[in-house]
């Protein structure tokens, strides 16, 4: 856990970094410092919440504690477990700095975790956050009726555009909402193709139809019930769209541009 910390910390000022803390989760560190969590799953609670399912038991190491950074915005994009994690969200803002940003389906969990509400920001599709050197724009998703109330994220910083698209289906209706900050850089989506989410079809092809300058899977790797096969998204970029840049991030790993 130190070593993915100091990896964290260390990364070199002046450029922009997207570290991969596996399952959905990310972290962005901005050129100035900042550091943005999307979605980081740290603890062992959806097994903990659901200990008669094998198919949820924890498949990835812990690579972070939830008391090791501080993050000057914390987003979490629906209330499913993997994505604000109950055993963690507390803890990571404990601090008096860090910003927390979900949709009104996780109101519950932070009044039930004692979060600061005068740090807890509940948003909707079209909702715009600006701070010294990143922009934060929420977008529809469509995660089904289980979690109508999920979204996705566009984190605009250092002259670059992060779409961190959400558990959602393939909706290529949206594209123009998705690039409303810009041309992408770095599209993420997931790859899993269950509980409403797209598979790696879908997953090229909405990086394709975006021209996306690189995509980055997600969604895979974490549970043995939540799939993905990143064997078959490889096969899918590289017989279907062999021009088009992607990335298969090793939990950990850190992309750098």
């Amino acid at each position: 856990m130190i070593e993915f910390k100091n990896s964290v910390l260390n990364a070199e000022l002046g450029k922009t970094h997207i570290f991969s803390v596996g399952q959905a989760g990310f972290i962005v560190k901005t050129k100035a410092g900042r550091l943005i969590a999307i979605d980081l799953y740290l603890s062992d609670c959806v097994e903990r919440i659901e200990p008669d399912h094998v198919g949820y038991r924890r498949l990835l190491p812990k690579i972070l504690s939830s008391d090791e950074l501080v993050f000057d915005a914390v987003i979490c994009t629906h209330f499913h477990r993997d994505h604000f994690d109950v055993d963690s969200v507390p803890i990571l803002m404990k601090n008096n700095e860090t910003q927390l940003f979900c949709p009104l389906d996780c109101e519950n969990d932070v009044n039930d975790n004692g979060i600061d509400k005068k740090r807890a920001t509940f948003v909707k599709p079209g909702d715009e956050f600006v701070f010294d050197d990143f922009e934060l724009r929420f977008i529809n998703c469509d995660h089904g009726t289980g979690a109508p109330l999920a979204v996705g994220v566009i984190v605009k910083t250092d002259q670059k555009t992060i779409l961190e698209v959400g558990d959602t289906c393939l909706r290529l209706d949206r594209i123009d909402e998705y690039k409303s900050l810009g041309e992408i850089d770095v599209l993420i989506a997931p790859i899993n193709g269950i509980y409403g989410n797209m598979n790696s079809k879908d997953c090229a092809l909405l990086g394709d139809a975006l021209k996306a300058k690189l995509v980055i899977p997600c969604h895979y790797g974490m549970f043995a019930a939540h799939m993905g096969s990143v064997g078959e998204f490889h096969s899918v970029m590289d017989n279907e769209y062999p021009s088009n840049h992607y990335l298969m991030m090793r939990q950990g790993e850190i992309y750098t541009f």
